[in-house]
Parts: C-alpha cells; sequence; structure tokens
C-alpha cells in the first residue's frame, strides 16, 4: 500500500503564535512557506470536525479575507464532487459571491 506524507513545522515567536509556516508533501517533492493554514479533519468515532487554524503575523487582513473568499469557494467544489450536491453546491457558491462582495473582493452585479 502507497502511503504519502504532508508535513508541517511551525515556527513560534516568544509568545507562541505562528511566525513561520513551512510545509512539504512527499508526493509532491517540494517543500514551501505559507502565511496561514485551515485543515479539518473528521473524526468518525465522534461523528466530529476537528480543525486547526493557525495563521502569522505577517498575514494581512486583505489576504485572509482572500483567503477565507478562495477557501469558501473550494469547500462548494469538493462538496458538490463529493457528494453530487449540485443544489446546495451553487448555494455555497452564491454566499460565497455575497462574501466576496461585501469584503471588496469582487465587484458587485448590478
Amino acid at each position: 500500500m502507497k502511503k504519502s506524507e504532508i508535513k508541517f513545522t511551525v515556527t513560534l515567536d516568544e509568545n507562541n503564535l505562528p511566525k513561520k509556516i513551512d510545509w512539504s508533501a512527499s508526493d509532491a517533492g517540494e517543500e514551501s512557506t505559507s502565511k496561514a493554514v485551515m485543515i479539518a479533519l473528521w473524526d468518525g468515532k465522534e461523528n466530529n470536525t476537528l480543525r486547526i487554524d493557525l495563521w502569522t503575523k505577517d498575514m494581512i487582513i486583505d489576504e485572509m479575507k482572500q483567503f477565507y473568499h478562495q477557501s469558501l469557494l473550494s469547500m462548494a467544489d469538493t462538496f458538490e464532487r463529493a457528494t453530487g450536491e449540485v443544489e446546495a453546491s451553487k448555494e455555497m457558491r452564491s454566499f460565497a459571491q455575497h462574501f466576496g462582495q461585501k469584503m471588496n473582493l469582487i465587484a458587485k452585479n448590478n
């Protein structure tokens, strides 16, 4: 059986806040640095989602808004592929559109 590893290394400052987030993926054979990471894990035993949300102090607010907007769109795509729920995915994309407009990331449709 093939295995793949994704590794995150978080460097903390003196106040234990993320200063740097490095990651690597064994399949990709590359390493990179990121300003933020959101990880959601499904605990089947507890029927609960476990989350790890980290961001560095270097991530500016406008980047965080864009990160969330793109994450919402990505979750809609993944949800549709995983469940086949086309209409619910459209609703999620609609919310992401509204969010993007509210955050001045995309132009409003008139």
